[in-house]
């Protein structure tokens, strides 16, 4: 949960000059006659944005009429980005995007990736004091602030019969090294992502999934999103940016080892190892996170559907926790519904 709680403070730390204006999205038409269209990253390039990376590798944008330029998240987030135009499309989460909706921003979901929860509850294995999530009683949490993630361990904690109690830092850059440093005892990570860091290179970690420990829903509902503005606007250009991002997230789904090629290729500042990236392509697969491949093969089910029902049982969860902020950052009494900040009426078959 390591970036979505950057992405959630950043919302907090700004929430006074969020401005519900939409995208402005009058993308201009380059030389070569395809339409130039922006996509933010929502952190680092990881496996979470290898669609977007592959259906550009590939041509599916040029196929689709779009000149597609993958910049870097900018400092408000990328959220942030899309709702006040700087951005066409991005990459989020559903839940990031009922936050910044509570808040006044005007945006939606139009394609979830993952389909299942990912975040990790971790502390060093060398911690041999914290066995369960009841063990982080009266330790410290490696923390980036937000409201959702103290709610979350606690819900862990106390499932697990704990009293859910714990001391908080603020997490440097890398949440690996706060645990290693001592400054803190247990933060949030991706099994997908650090997970598979931890593995391959180190520091070791016990683990604990929020499924297990009393969680419900799917908290990470990662995907794309756009502006309500650019929806009305210009509902083809969403038509087309989607169904391409779609084409290239099945193309990696069925092809990990190409796809992890591509991403390393296309995102060099990154400094990406491949057989990293293989293999958190591989977790990813073999997790089954962006769906049932025999499923997504018969058509059963159609990759980058949005959930609303495993995303509204999470909703409802932060909503009892009294998690959500209005722009002005006052606790407010909503629950937000996921029907109201997704739509899947983009989506190819």
């Amino acid at each position: 949960m390591l970036r979505k709680a950057v992405a959630v403070a950043a919302a907090l730390g700004l929430a006074g000059t969020l401005a519900a204006c939409g995208s402005s999205n009058d993308a201009d038409s380059s030389a070569n006659g395809l339409k130039k269209v922006t996509f933010m990253l929502s952190w680092a390039p990881d496996t979470n944005h290898i669609g977007v990376y592959v259906a550009k590798n590939k041509g599916y944008f040029k196929d689709a009429g779009l000149d597609v330029d993958i910049v870097a998240v900018a400092q408000a987030g990328a959220e942030q980005a899309v709702n006040n135009g700087a951005a066409d499309f991005a990459l989020s989460n559903m839940t990031n995007t009922a936050d910044y909706s509570v808040k006044g921003a005007k945006i939606k979901q139009v394609m979830q990736v993952q389909q299942k929860p990912s975040a990790i509850w971790c502390a060093l294995a060398s911690n041999t004091e914290i066995k369960s999530p009841k063990d982080l009683d009266g330790k410290t949490f490696a923390t980036f602030g937000s409201n959702e993630s103290d709610a979350v361990v606690r819900r862990m904690i106390q499932f697990d019969g704990g009293k859910g109690e714990f001391d908080k830092v603020t997490a440097g850059t890398n949440t690996f090294q706060t645990l290693s440093s001592g400054k803190a005892d247990f933060g949030g990570f991706y099994a997908t992502w650090e997970g598979v860091q931890a593995d391959m290179y180190g520091p070791k970690l016990n683990c604990f999934t929020e499924p297990d420990y009393g969680v419900p829903g799917n908290a990470d509902s990662i995907g794309i999103i756009t502006s309500d503005k650019t929806i009305k606007n210009d509902p083809e250009l969403v038509k087309k940016f989607v169904q391409a991002s779609q084409k290239g997230y099945e193309y990696a789904y069925s092809n990990p080892d190409d796809a992890a090629k591509i991403l390393v290729k296309e995102a060099p500042d990154a400094n990406l190892k491949e057989d990293f990236v293989k293999k958190s392509m591989h977790v990813i697969v073999d997790g089954q996170y962006w769906g049932d491949p025999a499923k997504i093969k018969s058509g059963e089910f159609v990759l980058g559907t949005n959930d609303f029902v495993e995303t509204q049982k999470y909703f409802d969860f932060l909503a009892e926790a009294h998690t959500y902020t209005d722009s002005k950052g006052n606790t407010v009494d909503v629950t937000p519904q996921a029907k109201d900040v997704a739509t899947n009426e983009f989506l190819g078959e």
